[in-house]
């Protein structure tokens, strides 16, 4: 008997139902343990226990706390991989956050973990990927927040890492190696829109940065009796921010350009000439030329801040992410299945470009990528006032949305698979991905 395919999702989305009290328990869970990046412990044990427990072969220590399911269709054809990030932000005042650390998931990680577990369900608890004709890989990804990036330059000192974000792990140790197309989604801020109408968007485009790692060395000397024997390291990083402030006008608005540096060290005590400064800092761009020549421009002005005082000035600049371009046929299929599940009025196909950024950039200059946004919080993001007003959307809808769209491309031989897969023109192969991007700092020395 032919199987169709309104039936597989009839089953999937009945199937996510039953399961509602779990995936809320798991999303609530993680929620209520939030933990940064390449410290997710507690929450890779919650997915490890899950893939135990639904008979999921899988690798895990991925990039120290990543984990890879695997879920076999009728025939290995195509491999769709569904993306959900472990990591949470710091965000102290948030009133869940971890009193020790400062960590909260005021970013809607966690639905991304519900929406992916949800996923499992619906292919374990049914026949249905005995109709498809593709394996399905569950991926939970640690640190796609890039900060910290001071403990992560001493893991990838110590050869524990390799890159400051998880999926840029993931690419460099082979976990990518064998999927064809990567789907995600990212909760949003759905009761902040004007018109509080639209609650998913089937993609976006958005910012990809470089990051850098700031150190000005000047000379101590007594701050009241002797500031003439000193060399002042925080005048010289003031200098240096008044130059970037300066090149502000020179950005394109098309390019989306965004700098914001922080002081992480702004000396040692009051009465003593600052020596030791320190600053982490970004620049974003909606392109990689953009970026380049923006970094250009900030890393200029790093040195200039130094010579002024008379100071040293050491700039380490790291491979951020690449900046988002959703894939168009992958979108289209989203964006039908949102409409299904949410109403052709709460839903758009393109979503305005943000200046956020994202490791799933990374992902998308490789293979076909798309990241649909799902609403569900209220609130602003890495924020306090941040908060989840309606899990169903959130977590369920997350998972219907992810699920539907792996049967549109895996059903009836995997023909949209296909078309997706041939139809994609890389940004990078993986071998000049970590060649290029990956020593990107090298451009700036």
């Amino acid at each position: 008997m032919k199987i169709e395919k309104e039936e597989l999702k009839k089953k999937a989305i009945e199937a996510i139902d039953k399961r509602r009290d779990e995936i809320f328990s798991i999303g609530d869970s993680i929620y209520n343990e939030p933990e940064l990046g390449y410290k997710e412990f507690k929450t890779a044990e919650k997915v490890k226990q899950v893939f135990e427990a639904m008979g999921i072969p899988y690798e895990e220590k991925i990039g120290i706390t990543g984990l890879k399911g695997v879920i076999k269709g009728k025939q290995a054809k195509y491999n769709v991989a569904v993306m959900g990030e472990l990591d949470s932000v710091i965000s102290p005042k948030h009133p869940d956050s971890d009193p020790i650390t400062g960590a909260a998931h005021c970013c809607g990680h966690n639905c991304m973990i519900a929406g992916i577990i949800g996923v499992v369900y619906a292919l374990k608890d049914t026949d249905i990927m005995e109709s498809l004709s593709g394996n399905v890989s569950i991926m939970a990804i640690p640190a796609e927040e890039f900060v910290e990036i001071g403990y992560r330059n001493e893991l990838i000192r110590k050869g524990e890492i390799s890159f400051l974000g998880g999926k840029q792990e993931f690419i460099k140790l082979g976990a990518f190696d064998d999927v064809d197309i990567a789907l995600m989604q990212h909760t949003f801020s759905s009761e902040n829109e004007e018109t509080n109408t639209i609650k998913a968007a089937a993609g976006n485009s958005s910012n990809g940065f470089i990051g850098q790692e700031i150190q000005f060395i000047g000379k101590e000397s007594h701050a009241g009796d002797a500031p003439h024997a000193g060399v002042n390291a925080l005048n010289a990083a003031t200098i240096a921010i008044t130059a970037i402030n300066a090149h502000r006008e020179t950005f394109r608005e098309k390019d989306y350009i965004r700098v914001h540096p922080i002081i992480t060290r702004g000396g040692d005590l009051v009465n003593v000439i600052p020596a030791d400064v320190r600053l982490e800092n970004y620049i974003r761009g909606s392109n990689i030329e953009a970026i380049l020549s923006a970094t250009k421009k900030v890393t200029r002005s790093w040195h200039a801040g130094a010579d002024a005082m008379g100071a040293k000035c050491i700039v380490n600049s790291l491979p951020g992410y690449l900046p988002v371009v959703p894939n168009k046929g992958l979108q289209e299929i989203m964006y039908q299945n949102l409409k299904q599940l949410i109403g052709e009025e709460k839903v758009i196909k393109n979503a305005e470009h943000t200046c956020g950024s994202s490791d799933v950039g990374d992902v998308a200059s490789i293979i076909p990528t798309i990241q649909a946004r799902i609403g569900g919080a209220a609130g602003n993001f890495h924020s306090d006032d941040y908060r989840l007003v309606d899990k169903e959307l959130a977590y369920l809808g997350a998972a219907k949305a992810l699920t539907l769209s792996i049967i549109d491309l895996l059903f009836d031989d995997a023909k949209e698979a296909e078309s997706i897969v041939k139809d994609f023109e890389p940004v990078y192969t993986k071998e000049a991905y970590l060649e290029n991007w990956g020593n990107i700092g090298d451009k700036f020395r």
